[in-house]
């Protein structure tokens, strides 16, 4: 009797339950993306079809099928699917599940299948709790993260699980995946009458972002608040797709992997000379919620270590912007930002400055810190000019041009040459100046 009273909550408990759960594929012809991984033919496909179920790692962004995917797994494989969100779960949750993968192995030789969702944010002592009892196959872990896996999860526990990238999915993907539920009768909107119109299911598309879990929310709510008409059909029009999105909701995460990958994105961008892709990445991390003192940071740290003195004037206008950001604050600071990356992206480059810095800072930490010349030394006292301080240094203002030729390196280190300007903008001028002063010693 206990059996039938949880099969029907089970049963009534589906009916309730969000679109996205609601149509999470019953097997693999179902499965939309990912064919890079569960293709037909692909090893893990195989791997599972054949009943030998590794213990993995799903790497993807939101909505990209991760849940779903070992969901999935489980159930091809007749394995016991135990969840649990790293959230809210402890090593007690875990110890609970381990003790009851070791019972029903015991009692039936089922399999379980302990997924961990948001892996990432379990930290290492919870993760070794796991260890042992997936190096013995008690359980078999399948972890979710959208953080990179080799910088969030233990390395013991990494060595001993394969991991797969999801990719986001693509547009089509998602069409197809609203498509199925508009039309499924059995677990979708299919008794519901729904006609969505083409420009509203385009929007759709476009502000899910590669998110199936979103674009399924988001038709849902369009549908439920859209009352049917005479004729009882519910006609979805853009205005109800906009309103049930609200604001697209940006993949960022400030403090993980895709903000170094924007920050990367821009820094390439600029330093490709490459204007509107600058930009691009300037909005996607601004509307995103970055702090533009972090871009800004970044912004004058390029300008001398990509523009240098090509323009010695970049860095005087990423210095204006972050000016700007302090005087005006964000949203109005936004185009000043985007005017200093559109001079630091149209400006012409050099990595000599750079490259010299860096030659200097070998020297420093590779060789002897020899004394400084006495002839550069600022003889201030008596005792100083008595023991030679400053002796034999040529004041250049006493020369042509206010130019004089003195040896200015530790003996060492004579003839070293640490600068040497490109041809780009105001490098060659200045390369011009030191073969005037010092010919071809510069």
């Amino acid at each position: 009797m206990g059996d039938l009273f949880q099969h029907q909550y089970e049963k009534q408990l589906s009916k309730e339950a969000p679109l996205a759960a609601r149509m999470r594929p019953r097997n693999f012809d179902e499965f939309v993306g990912q064919e890079h991984i569960v293709g037909p033919g692909r090893l893990l496909r195989k791997s599972i079809e054949a009943d030998q179920l590794p213990s993995m790692i799903l790497w993807g962004p939101p909505g990209s099928g991760k849940t779903t995917l070992a969901w999935l797994i489980a159930n091809v494989t007749r394995s016991h699917f135990s969840p649990v969100s790293a959230v809210a779960a402890g090593v007690a949750d875990l110890r609970k599940v381990v003790a009851e993968a070791k019972d029903r192995r015991a009692m039936n030789q089922q399999r379980t299948v302990l997924f961990i969702d948001e892996i990432h944010r379990f930290n290492k002592s919870q993760q070794d709790a796991i260890l042992p009892y997936v190096e013995d196959g008690t359980v078999t872990l399948i972890g979710a993260t959208t953080e990179n896996p080799s910088f969030e999860v233990v390395s013991p526990l990494l060595s001993r699980s394969r991991v797969y990238t999801l990719n986001a999915l693509t547009d089509a993907e998602i069409k197809l995946i609203v498509e199925r539920a508009i039309a499924d009768k059995e677990r979708g909107l299919g008794n519901l009458s729904v006609e969505v119109d083409q420009d509203a299911l385009d929007q759709l598309v476009v502000m899910a972002n590669g998110d199936a879990r979103t674009a399924l929310n988001a038709i849902e709510l369009a549908v439920t608040a859209t009352k049917p008409d005479k004729d009882g059909k519910r006609h979805i029009m853009l205005d109800a797709i906009e309103d049930a999105f609200q604001h697209r909701a940006l993949l960022y995460d400030k403090a993980g992997e895709e903000h170094y990958n924007l920050i990367s994105a821009l820094h390439k961008s600029l330093r490709g000379s490459d204007p509107d892709a600058s930009l691009y990445w300037l909005g996607r991390m601004l509307e995103a919620g970055e702090d533009p003192l972090y871009v800004v940071r970044r912004l004058i740290r390029f300008a001398s270590e990509d523009v240098g003195m090509a323009d010695p004037q970049a860095l005087v206008v990423a210095m204006a912007a972050q000016q700007a950001v302090h005087f005006v604050g964000m949203p109005e600071a936004d185009l000043a930002l985007a005017q200093a990356v559109v001079y630091l992206a149209t400006a012409p480059k050099s990595n000599a400055l750079y490259a010299a810095y860096g030659k200097v800072r070998d020297d420093v930490k590779a060789t002897r810190n020899d004394p400084v010349p006495l002839h550069l030394r600022n003889a201030v006292t008596k005792l100083m000019r008595e023991v030679g301080y400053g002796t034999g240094y040529k004041y250049a203002h006493d020369f042509p041009e206010h130019f004089v030729k003195q040896q200015n390196l530790p003996k060492a280190l004579q003839g070293k040459k640490y600068y040497q300007p490109g041809e780009q903008g105001f490098e060659k001028e200045v390369q011009s100046r030191l073969r005037a002063w010092w010919g071809e010693q510069k």
